[in-house]
């Protein structure tokens, strides 16, 4: 493995945005980040997924409905992105 094909380790806080994430790519990325948040101890997430068309937040809460430690998610209040980002709270 040259340095070149080394992953990049990206810090993980509360909030994560997509922005720069292929939608191909989405739901593993988030799988992933929940995961980490998790190990963290995070309780309460933020994923910004852009408003667009609406793929991205569409794949978002399919992973988010199927993953048995997510307490709950929704649309992020206006201040926080609206419908452009997802608000979680993890068990």
């Amino acid at each position: 493995m040259t340095p070149d094909d080394e992953p990049i380790r990206i810090p993980v806080t509360d909030v994560f945005d997509l922005h720069s994430v292929q939608p191909k790519e989405t739901a593993a990325a988030v799988e992933a980040y929940l995961e980490e948040a998790r190990r963290l101890g995070l309780k309460s997430l933020r994923i910004i997924h852009g408003r667009g068309i609406g793929v991205q937040r569409r794949i978002v809460q399919a992973v988010l409905a199927r993953t048995p430690f997510v307490a709950s998610y929704a649309d992020a209040p206006p201040e926080a992105g609206g419908w452009g980002a997802t608000v979680i709270t993890l068990r």
